[in-house]
């Protein structure tokens, strides 16, 4: 490897433009589409069209965000070191444990949800032993180089793409030849023609905001791979605005798709709205395919957790704000230690595969959620900054910009303060997430005083800051 590619901080540029492309296409798509959409529509039904486009458009205006920020300054830890840049140093630490929490705790849900798709093909073998080598696959491949995490997240994202792709193609033949599916006609007016679009009112509609950001949760992803990837200031453009595209195709086209195939009452929370469209026609072996579809998904939310929460805890160890082993890296240029502590935290879903119910996975999901909408909030408030910055002429302004700014930036945080605001009125699991809220604050209050008490002062001090 030559030195010419190892940045500053030790990463290599080894992500090619196929693999980041991918890596910024399957980050959109995840569990919360194939297999979370059918409980959502069965409780609010056609809305839920609505309530995709909506947070769509929140994830576009953070995207656009992401990418003004990655072409100012390309870094790996990504918003962290925005956060530190443009707001200040309690912020990067903030942001980046609040991403972590998020990982870690979609990383419980997931791999557990990994042994139980397993399960279906593998009845007899114990449930925590295909967890546990889930588990160590995804953590040696994330050790051993990013260029060949960024191979892995490729294919997975392949295989996501694709099923997506078959099934709108199928769907919108079903729909044109008003397929009979099951006893009921495939048409356009089974999208309304059951109660309208609001069936189950518009509290049940605005109640799915917080489930539906989280399935739009890992856009930011193409921004952490930034600082390993050749030639970001050509190729970041481009792969956020694929992904803004293919938001719209992929979820709010499907989810509309999902409407007009069936009436939305036929959909339930237990299996995938895929699954109950194809069983429907009697397709053969189609639980086997969506089985390994939804299992391709929550792999790869998995390897995405683990290799974005590495860069990050190493980007906070770096200040003393994470335990020293997370910023260790090895002679791959791999943030191993990162990695280790995402992977112990992950093991929890192995044993929690046991002794907890399933209400404890929904609560880990709404927890998770909190933390993704702090992601996007970090990265609409820096983008924020950083235009001030630019008018103030302190900075120059990339070129590629967040459109509408400073009030498509206003707008975007006025919505997610709603998303965040209903959780008080949503399901248990949203509520328990809610409350949690000021302990998560005064877990973060306690370890940045902790943090900012070992600190050295004086010119021991100044000599930490140069050394960053």
């Amino acid at each position: 490897m030559s030195s010419a590619e190892i940045d500053a901080d030790g990463y290599t540029k080894a992500l090619s433009k196929r693999q980041v492309q991918m890596i910024a296409i399957g980050g959109a798509i995840g569990v919360g589409l194939f297999l979370g959409a059918g409980g959502r529509l069965a409780a609010a039904g056609p809305s839920l069209i609505l309530s995709y486009a909506l947070c769509g458009l929140a994830a576009f205006f953070v995207m656009r965000a992401l990418g003004e920020l990655v072409l100012h300054r390309p870094v790996a830890g990504s918003f962290v070191e925005y956060a530190r840049e443009f707001v200040g140093p309690w912020a990067g630490f903030t942001a980046g444990w609040m991403y972590w929490v998020n990982w870690a705790m979609t990383g419980i849900a997931e791999i557990t949800a990994v042994a139980i798709y397993m399960h279906k093909w593998f009845p007899d073998l114990p449930q925590w032993i295909t967890a546990l080598v889930a588990l160590v696959v995804l953590v040696a491949v994330n050790m051993l180089s990013v260029k060949l995490f960024g191979e892995l997240e490729f294919w997975f994202s392949v295989v996501k793409v694709t099923a997506i792709v078959v099934f709108l193609v199928t769907g919108i033949g079903l729909v044109i030849g008003h397929a009979d599916i099951g006893g009921t006609t495939a048409s356009v007016s089974n999208t309304l023609g059951h109660g309208g679009l609001f069936p189950a009112g518009f509290g049940i509609a605005l109640m799915t905001l917080q489930a539906v950001v989280f399935a739009y949760a890992a856009i930011e992803l193409v921004g952490i791979a930034a600082g390993e990837t050749k030639e970001p200031e050509k190729i970041m453009p481009r792969a956020i605005n694929g992904v803004v595209y293919r938001i719209a195709i992929f979820y709010v086209g499907s989810v509309l798709l999902l409407t007009m195939l069936l009436p939305w009452h036929h959909f339930t929370g237990t299996e995938s709205p895929f699954v109950t469209v194809f069983s429907a026609l009697g397709i053969p072996a189609v639980g086997d395919i969506m089985n390994a579809v939804v299992l391709t998904a929550a792999l790869s939310s998995c390897n995405s957790g683990l290799y974005s929460t590495g860069r990050i805890l190493r980007s906070l160890a770096q200040k003393g704000e994470a335990p020293a082993f997370t910023g260790k890296m090895n002679s791959r240029h791999v943030p191993y230690g990162g990695i280790l502590f995402t992977g112990v935290a992950y093991l929890f879903g192995v044993v929690l595969n046991y002794i907890v119910p399933k209400e404890a996975f929904d609560i880990a999901i709404a927890v998770a959620s909190l933390g993704v909408v702090s992601t996007w909030v970090t990265l609409i408030v820096c983008q924020l900054r950083l235009r001030k910055k630019a008018l103030a002429g302190e900075v120059e302004r990339p070129s590629y910009r967040m459109p509408g700014a400073p009030y498509t930036s206003y707008g975007t945080l006025a919505f997610l303060a709603l998303v965040i605001g209903q959780m008080a009125f949503a399901g248990t699991a949203e509520k328990i997430a809610f409350w949690s809220i000021p302990v998560l604050a005064l877990a973060l209050f306690a370890g940045w005083r902790f943090v900012q008490a070992r600190r050295p002062v004086g010119p021991a001090r100044e000599q930490l800051v140069a050394a960053d």
